[in-house]
């Protein structure tokens, strides 16, 4: 699987590690803890940090709240590659 942040591909790296190393980043970038961010995405923290540690079986829905309180979006594209673009948020 190819994931892409922004106009950058990153070929050949596991969706699930590729995806929690974005979320743990950017939420660290808007200087929110865990807590702050199952707030605003409306999720519990135990998710917040199964996703940021790779979790496998999480839920779609709630992977995409998570990205939308991170101003990040998330396309699936066909062949197995998914880019996670910036929609601006401002941090706190």
């Amino acid at each position: 699987m190819r994931m892409a942040v922004g106009d950058t591909v990153m070929p050949d790296l596991d969706l699930s590690g590729a995806l929690a190393d974005t979320v743990r980043l950017r939420r660290r970038q808007l200087g929110l803890g865990q807590g702050e961010l199952a707030d605003l995405a409306g999720v519990s923290e135990r998710f917040v940090y199964a996703l940021e540690h790779g979790k496998t079986s999480v839920q779609l829905n709630k992977v995409i709240a998570v990205l939308s309180a991170l101003g990040l979006h998330l396309e699936l594209h066909r062949g197995g590659s998914a880019t996670i673009t910036s929609v601006g948020v401002t941090s706190r």
